[in-house]
């Protein structure tokens, strides 16, 4: 039965803020709490976190189960996700569920998965002024948000990011540093919906912004899975009479 509302899941590997007090200072119970807080404050769904370190990651067949969108961030420590949990929450995105991929964790083994590519880019950690540029205006992850949204600091990420073509380009960022980066995308695979979303370094306050939170509680309802949505059939099939 579809649930009311999404049911989202946050996953955070939850490292950084143990590591570095700069982080710690910027989200002191985690950004998967930080994130978490945005979400509910949003309303219309329900939200709950796991972290790299439970059992399981605290992606159990029974939490993704009862997830219907994926929130998946990830930075240093990609390569510690155990391949089991990946191929779980990858056979659940081709199921349906949703799944929106938050800045670094385009390096992540669940994405590079989906995509079939490198997923690798240019970087620079230098302070940059990020203006992210609104391609689709009326897009239903674009409610809200002007032409723009403007982050004063941010880690800067650049073309050629090598992933397949998405199904939609929605923001494309530009840096002070000159380069330019597709910050918005889509795509579907069987029947899940994938959002990109590029802000997020840990050492910037973006998840503390209004507009980066609206721009993800959008995403949230645009990915969860369509209610009364049949299943797909498939091996081998009768003719019909």
């Amino acid at each position: 039965m579809q649930a009311d509302f999404p049911r989202v899941t946050i996953w955070h590997e939850y490292q950084h803020e143990k590591r570095n007090p700069q982080v710690s200072m910027l989200y002191p119970k985690g950004m998967h709490e930080t994130l978490a807080d945005g979400l509910r404050a949003a309303g219309a769904m329900t939200v709950r976190t796991a972290t790299l370190e439970e059992p399981d990651h605290g992606l159990t067949p029974e939490v993704l189960a009862a997830t219907d969108v994926l929130i998946w961030w990830g930075h240093m420590a990609h390569d510690a996700v155990h391949d089991d949990i990946v191929q779980r929450a990858h056979a659940r995105v081709l199921a349906g569920m949703g799944l929106i991929v938050l800045h670094s964790a385009h390096f992540s083994k669940l994405f590079k998965r989906l995509m079939g590519t490198t997923c690798d880019l240019k970087w620079r950690e230098a302070d940059d002024r990020e203006i992210l540029w609104v391609t689709a205006p009326g897009h239903p992850i674009l409610h809200g948000i002007s032409d723009h949204v403007v982050l004063p600091r941010e880690e800067m990420y650049g073309e050629h990011f090598d992933i397949p073509e998405p199904d939609e380009t929605i923001l494309i960022s530009s840096f002070s540093g000159g380069e330019v980066f597709r910050s918005g995308l889509t795509w579907r695979r069987g029947m899940g919906r994938i959002f990109y979303f590029r802000p997020g370094h840990e050492t910037y306050p973006t998840y503390h912004n209004p507009q980066v939170m609206r721009i993800i509680a959008n995403a949230v309802q645009w990915a969860a899975p369509t209610a009364g949505a049949g299943a797909s059939v498939f091996g081998n099939h009768k003719p019909l009479p």
